[in-house]
């Protein structure tokens, strides 16, 4: 495939995350479901027309991948942890119970933050109800049959919860192990996945910050003074993640987003390139592509990127999703083709423009990943992805 050749499955030249703004009389309706002054059922009505409408929106900017905008969630990471069997719910958790090593913990504390929720596990994990097959089905009502297949299901990461609570994420009396524990998560995830197959989807992408966290230094650090060997933790989630796509079909497109956080209105928590794990990362996890941050210095370089073998892609995440401001699209162009110099140059030999058909570009985030958004409005959204679709045609005319 040259690098004019129409890409026609995922990732696409100009994709996005996943969670896109959402509008005001969602969020509106959603507090008054939580207030009890309406049905779960009015609730979807206004859910399914606000879908509707973001559907048309990415028709309109020329994305492809076409989400439901993670309208149905509140948080990105919403559909795993809460309907598997096994998961306890604390609604204020202990300060004992959370790692201060873990970037977002240590910048809630330091803000005070006071009720944080989250989940443990207290039994052993079964998976006893769909995680996202119902947003699927949901979403595939909402659009046309040849958009189906291009859909995409965003996941949790299979390590969330596990990172943040430490040695309180699971009983030892029982799991034994860190091993046992993913064991029986990778088991649901399998699940999953095979019923999100055999549903029609063949696009999923598991959303990370937490493996980028292990660039940040402050991390490192912080479990070294702990005790915690961060390096055999970041063997024991890459053997999560390998377990969890065991068996998965061939057609079926994985990729993995990573960022350093997109709280609040952007808010991010950690800084450091991706130099650290990128051997691992990019040679060691069974995915197919990367959605990668890089709108900031705090991601780093492209020099990591020599390590991407020749048979996976990486979406370059250049788009900032957190500010209104249009990025520049000769400078946007001239990155991307920087990123190509990097690929090319590494062990695998490979020429510029091969290195340049593994390339996509992205928005570096969601625009959402909390229901309240980041500091854009739903007019500037539909302008970055315009622009993501515009500089992908400059690039590639196929696009």
């Amino acid at each position: 495939m040259s690098a004019t050749t129409p890409k026609l499955f995922p990732p696409f030249r100009a994709d996005h995350i996943g969670s896109l703004k959402r509008p005001r009389t969602l969020l509106d309706k959603r507090a008054e479901f939580y207030a009890g002054k309406c049905t779960v059922e009015e609730l979807r009505e206004v859910e399914d027309e606000a879908i509707r409408n973001i559907v048309e929106m990415q028709r309109e900017a020329g994305i492809k991948a076409i989400t439901c905008g993670e309208f149905r969630r509140h948080m990105f990471y919403d559909g795993v942890f809460d309907n598997l069997d096994g998961m306890k719910y604390i609604p204020e958790v202990p300060g004992h119970m959370l790692m201060d090593y873990c970037p977002d913990v240590a910048a809630f504390k330091k803000l005070s933050f006071k009720g944080a929720d989250s989940y443990v596990c207290e039994a052993k994990l079964r998976r006893n109800k769909q995680f996202y097959v119902p947003q699927y089905e949901a979403l595939k009502r909402l659009t046309k049959p040849e958009e189906h297949k291009n859909i995409k299901i965003t996941m949790c990461a299979p390590e969330w919860f596990h990172l943040r609570h430490g040695e309180y994420a699971y009983p030892k009396d029982v799991y034994a192990n860190d091993d046992e524990y993913f064991a029986d998560i990778a088991v649901a995830y399998r699940a999953e996945i095979k019923e999100l197959y055999e549903a029609g989807c063949r696009n999923i992408q598991f959303d990370d910050p937490l493996l980028a966290y292990f660039c940040a230094e402050s991390m490192i650090e912080g479990m070294e003074e702990r005790g915690v060997d961060h390096q055999a933790l970041l063997d024991t989630y890459i053997r999560a993640y390998n377990s969890c796509l065991e068996g998965r079909p061939a057609d079926l497109t994985v990729g993995l987003h990573l960022c350093r956080g997109n709280f609040k209105d952007g808010m991010h928590f950690s800084e450091g390139g991706y130099d650290r794990i990128a051997i691992k990362l990019f040679q060691e996890i069974n995915v197919d592509t990367y959605y990668l941050e890089y709108d900031t210095p705090r991601a780093g370089t492209f020099e990591p990127l020599k390590w991407l073998p020749a048979n996976k892609s990486v979406v370059l995440g250049l788009i900032s999703s957190k500010v209104p401001k249009l990025e520049d699209k000769a400078d946007i162009i001239a990155r991307v083709h920087r990123a190509a110099e990097v690929i090319a140059s590494g062990d695998e030999s490979r020429s510029q423009e091969a290195a340049l058909n593994q390339i996509c570009i992205s928005p570096q985030c969601g625009f959402a990943s909390h229901a309240e958004g980041n500091a854009v409005a739903e007019d500037d959204v539909k302008r970055k992805l315009a622009l993501t679709v515009e500089i992908a045609k400059a690039i590639w005319p196929d696009a």
